[in-house]
C-alpha cells in the first residue's frame, strides 16, 4: 500500500513538478509521463523536468506536451521552478537528479517514490518498494489509490516501463505481481508487437557499426566469469552513433556462456566513465555500484568514475572479481 500521506499530498497539492533520475530510462520515462497524465485529469497543474531530451526510443510515448529538458544557462536563483509538491520518480539519491537538484530543493514538499534497494530516502516522505519490478508498477497502484481511471495513454506510459525494466519479462524481477499488473493494462490499446520491437529488435546502421566496435573491445577475466565492454567517444563519433544507442549493448557481454558478471565502460563527454552493470545470478553488482557512489540492484546496477574507461576499469576490476570470487568462498 502507498502510504497515506502520499496519497494525501498530491490530493491536496495544485502545483506539482515530478523529476525522474538523469539519463531517463524506459521506467523513469513511463512512470513520470504516466503519474502526470493521470494527476493532469484531476485538474492539477503537473510539469516533468527531464535533465536530456527524450531519447529518440522513447518518442512514441504520450504526454511530451507536460515534459520539458530543465535548463537554467544564466544560474539565476528567480529561474528556478518550484512546485508545492516535488517527486522524484525511480531516483536512488540527490545526484541522479543532476542539474533539477535545485528544482527539488526549492518545492515546498519533497517525496520520493522509488524500487531501487540502495534508495537513500533523501525526502521528507520516502516509498521504496525494492519488490517491485519497476517504479512504474508503484506508480500504477499510486494512481489506483488515488483513485484515478487509466486510459490508453497512462496504460501504454506504465507497460512500456515495466517492459524495459524487466527485459522483456525475462530477468528475474519479473513477479506475479508484474503479470497481474500487465494483464490489466493490455486491456488498452497497446501494440504488444510494435513496441517490443522498437525497444529490443530495431537496430540503425550506425548502431549496428558501434556494436561491432564495442564487441572487438571485449576482455574476459577470471577464468570468463568476468566481460568488460569499452565503448569511447570516439566510438560513437566513428561510427555517428548517439549516446542512447549504447543501450542494451552491455548484454551482449552479459549472455556469454560463463560470464557471472558484465561491465560496461562508456566514456562521457563531461561525467568521466558511466559505468553499467549486470550479473546473471549470485553476484551482487549493487554493492560494487555503492561503493562507488552508485547503485542499482543486486543483478543490473551502475556509477560513475571520474576518469577515462582504462583508469575507470582498473578502480573497479578488483572490486568485481571479489564479487565473483566471494561465491566460491561461500560454497
Amino acid at each position: 500500500m502507498i502510504p497515506q500521506n502520499i496519497i494525501n499530498k498530491l490530493k491536496e497539492s495544485k502545483n506539482i513538478i515530478i523529476l525522474p533520475h538523469i539519463s531517463a530510462d524506459g521506467d523513469a520515462l513511463g512512470s513520470s509521463l504516466a503519474l502526470a497524465l493521470a494527476l493532469k485529469k484531476t485538474a492539477k497543474n503537473v510539469r516533468v523536468y527531464f535533465e536530456e531530451e527524450i531519447p529518440h526510443l522513447f518518442t512514441f510515448l504520450p504526454g511530451r506536451e507536460i515534459a520539458t529538458k530543465y535548463s537554467n544557462p544564466d544560474n539565476n536563483p528567480s529561474e528556478i521552478p518550484g512546485g508545492e509538491t516535488v517527486v522524484a520518480l525511480d531516483t536512488g539519491d540527490l545526484e541522479r537528479l543532476g542539474k533539477r537538484v535545485e528544482i527539488f530543493n526549492n518545492s515546498s514538499n519533497k517525496i520520493n517514490i522509488d524500487h531501487h534497494p540502495t534508495n537513500t530516502h533523501f525526502a521528507e516522505i520516502n516509498y521504496v518498494n525494492p519488490k517491485a519490478a519497476a517504479t512504474c508498477e508503484i506508480v500504477y497502484e499510486l494512481i489506483k489509490e488515488l483513485g484515478i481511471g487509466l486510459d490508453n495513454d497512462i496504460a501504454l506510459c506504465l507497460y512500456t516501463g515495466i517492459l524495459t525494466d524487466t527485459g522483456g519479462f525475462k530477468y528475474s524481477n519479473t513477479t506475479s505481481m508484474t503479470h497481474s499488473i500487465v494483464s490489466e493494462l493490455l486491456n488498452y490499446q497497446i501494440d504488444v508487437p510494435t513496441i517490443s520491437y522498437r525497444l529490443f529488435d530495431a537496430v540503425s546502421e550506425e548502431k549496428l557499426k558501434l556494436i561491432g566496435k564495442a564487441i572487438n573491445s571485449l576482455e574476459l577475466f577470471e577464468d570468463g566469469k568476468l566481460a568488460l565492454i569499452t565503448i569511447t567517444r570516439n566510438m560513437l563519433a566513428e561510427t555517428g552513433a548517439l549516446d542512447e544507442d549504447t543501450e542494451g549493448i552491455i548484454n551482449y557481454a552479459r549472455n556469454i556462456n560463463g560470464v557471472e558478471v558484465a561491465a560496461l565502460f562508456k566514456e562521457n563527454a563531461e561525467l568521466g566513465t558511466k559505468v553499467s552493470l549486470r550479473s546473471k545470478s549470485y553476484a551482487n553488482v549493487a554493492e560494487v555500484a555503492l561503493k562507488h557512489s552508485g547503485g542499482g540492484h543486486k543483478n543490473a546496477a551502475g556509477c560513475t568514475i571520474n576518469e577515462n574507461p582504462e583508469e575507470a576499469k582498473k578502480i573497479i576490476i578488483n572490486d568485481l572479481i571479489k564479487i565473483i570470487n566471494s561465491h566460491k568462498t561461500n560454497c
